[in-house]
């Protein structure tokens, strides 16, 4: 019965529920036709393979983008090609296409370009390659407004035109699809009749699943499919590059969306935000052990050093926005920025702000003598933080800008940032106001200590994998005291709970030292709660207990 009243909750429908419970790419795997320019990008590209073309992808730096670029590299090396990626560098050439590096690729003698994760909306850079001679396609999935780069090809579903329905899709999901359009073309023009094997797409669903994680997609449809076929890819350990990673990370099963989102992804996107771009990808493709360990160990290094630039500026930004919280409460947006902040962490940052304010945060950093300052968004649901984001750029107020509806970027004039902030402010300020009675956390069930058990733990992970569209199920226990409380780790409190049932169960609050809630459960005094959370194993240091992760309390109904 819980399952049953969780997925009801979820509006998953009866014939629906054996397909959400096990997920598979037969019963979500969209027809490759209902793309539009799908045909022309699936003609091109099979072309380019035909006369063994010089062919480069150019990708985002993120870990969507990573992973788009090495599903491409790792297809077209199956045929015996070995395109060029190109990555751009963050700090010293921006985000997306650009004149430089399409004259780069074409003084390399590249025919055909495959933008990945990026290049809808950059017209004037893909107008000037077009003109250089490069052909060039595009596999996205940001919004673009209407306004389309004038490329050979753009598959994006979140084009206005097309009628795919898979907007929810990453890079790295439109690219799957794409690749098996092309494995129809190739049947139809005979690749495959003699000694030419047909790529087996299932053996990359380990790449889709971390984008599709690490880009925050909504675990419905095809995405969920994808995460949960490629979890299982990723745990047989076929990709040299993740499972030295794991290694590096000391991550002994990979089996989860945590492990995608907060141990791998991370290290990946490392090399995007303070390292080299191109890293990650160079991680995704080798087939040299050695070089992926060493590859490894050096993305795993460089996430050390970007938790401590994230620390500092997090604690700046916050005071930041405290202050205009303070200000004007019922503004619609956070909006901080100043010199010295890392482009590379801003959008970590941001979304820090989004949790701790519960609203949609924008941080902007640049360094010393930039003329330029970038800045990295991320939104609450309801939010469309990315169309507001389009619209400004096209009104002239950023240089760029564009995204998403949970996750935007710009780039600014760093004196227009108060402008900026206020033209923002009334952009989102009908979403907000339509969406501010959604933003309070819901329980899914109530329940008893007593029932907090393994069995519980094991029924419910049948609805996984967890994430957007999909959240692990919240549970109210209400009525409960604290038993024991201490502060452990970096910031988290650790407790005992009880009930009237006399059950005994152990619950911990991450990151809550310095909080309410931190201090609610720190307090000696304290009389019985209503305790909002999730159920999960603690298997810290080898351990097997189920546990409480607390995320909201309030005083229970006897003691208000």
């Amino acid at each position: 019965m819980i399952l049953a009243h969780i997925l009801a909750s979820r509006e998953i429908a009866p014939d629906k529920v054996a397909d959400w419970l096990k997920p598979t790419l037969r019963a979500f795997f969209p027809d490759p036709a209902r793309f539009i320019d799908m045909d022309k990008a699936v003609d091109i590209i099979a072309d380019a393979l035909e006369t063994r073309s010089s062919i480069a992808i150019f990708a985002d730096y993120d870990v969507d983008g990573a992973t788009s670029a090495a599903l491409w590299t790792l297809y077209l090396r199956h045929f015996g090609l070995d395109p060029i990626i190109y990555v751009p560098e963050r700090l010293t050439e921006g985000y997306g296409p650009s004149k430089l590096a399409f004259k780069r690729l074409q003084a390399e003698g590249v025919d055909l370009v495959i933008t990945v994760d990026c290049g809808a909306t950059a017209i004037e850079a893909i107008g000037h390659g077009v003109a250089l001679g490069l052909t060039i396609v595009v596999i996205d999935h940001h919004l673009t407004g209407g306004v389309h780069a004038p490329a050979a090809a753009i598959v994006n579903p979140n084009r206005p035109d097309c009628a795919s329905g898979e907007g929810a899709l990453t890079a790295v999901g439109v690219s799957l699809v794409v690749l098996a359009g092309l494995n129809r073309e190739g049947r139809a023009r005979g690749w495959f009749a003699h000694d030419q094997v047909e790529p087996d797409l299932k053996q990359w669903l380990d790449l889709a699943a971390l984008g599709t994680v690490c880009d925050v997609a909504p675990l419905r449809g095809l995405n969920r499919a994808l995460v949960a076929q490629g979890l299982k890819v990723l745990e047989a350990r076929r990709s040299l590059g993740l499972a030295a990673l794991a290694s590096a990370a000391e991550i002994t099963s990979v089996n989860s969306v945590y492990h995608l989102g907060f141990g791998l992804g991370p290290r990946i996107n490392a090399g995007g935000r303070i390292g080299r771009s191109r890293l990650g990808a160079e991680l995704l493709t080798t087939t040299d052990a050695q070089i992926a360990h060493g590859l490894a160990a050096e993305l795993n290094a460089l996430n050390a050093e970007r938790r401590q630039i994230e620390a500092t500026i997090l604690a700046e930004a916050t005071e930041a926005a405290q202050r205009q919280h303070a200000d004007d409460a019922a503004m619609p947006v956070i909006v901080v920025g100043q010199e010295g902040w890392h482009p590379g962490v801003i959008g970590i940052v941001a979304g820090r702000l989004r949790e701790a304010f519960n609203k949609p945060a924008i941080v902007i950093g640049w360094l010393a003598g930039e003329a330029l300052a970038r800045g990295s968004g991320r939104s609450t649901p309801g939010v469309n933080l990315g169309a507001a984001i389009g619209s400004l750029y096209r009104d002239g107020v950023l240089a760029a800008g564009g995204g998403h509806a949970m996750a935007a970027g710009l780039s600014i004039l760093p004196d227009q940032i108060d402008e900026f902030r206020t033209r923002l402010a009334e952009r989102l300020a009908d979403d907000w106001r339509d969406n501010t009675e959604r933003l309070f956390v819901q329980a899914d069930l109530v329940g008893s200590l007593a029932g907090a058990n393994a069995s519980l733990v094991d029924r419910l992970a049948q609805l996984a994998p967890f994430g957007p569209g999909n959240p692990q199920p919240r549970f109210l226990w209400p009525s409960v005291r604290v038993v024991l409380s201490r502060i452990v780790g970096a910031g988290h409190v650790s407790v005992s709970l009880t009930d009237d049932t006399g059950a005994r169960v152990a619950a911990i609050a991450f990151r809550a030292v310095e909080s309410a809630l931190g201090a609610a459960l720190l307090d000696p005094g304290r009389p019985a709660l209503d305790i909002l959370g999730k159920l999960s194993r603690d298997r810290f240091r080898g351990g097997d207990q189920v546990q409480i992760d607390i995320e909201d309390l309030r005083l229970a109904a006897l003691a208000r």
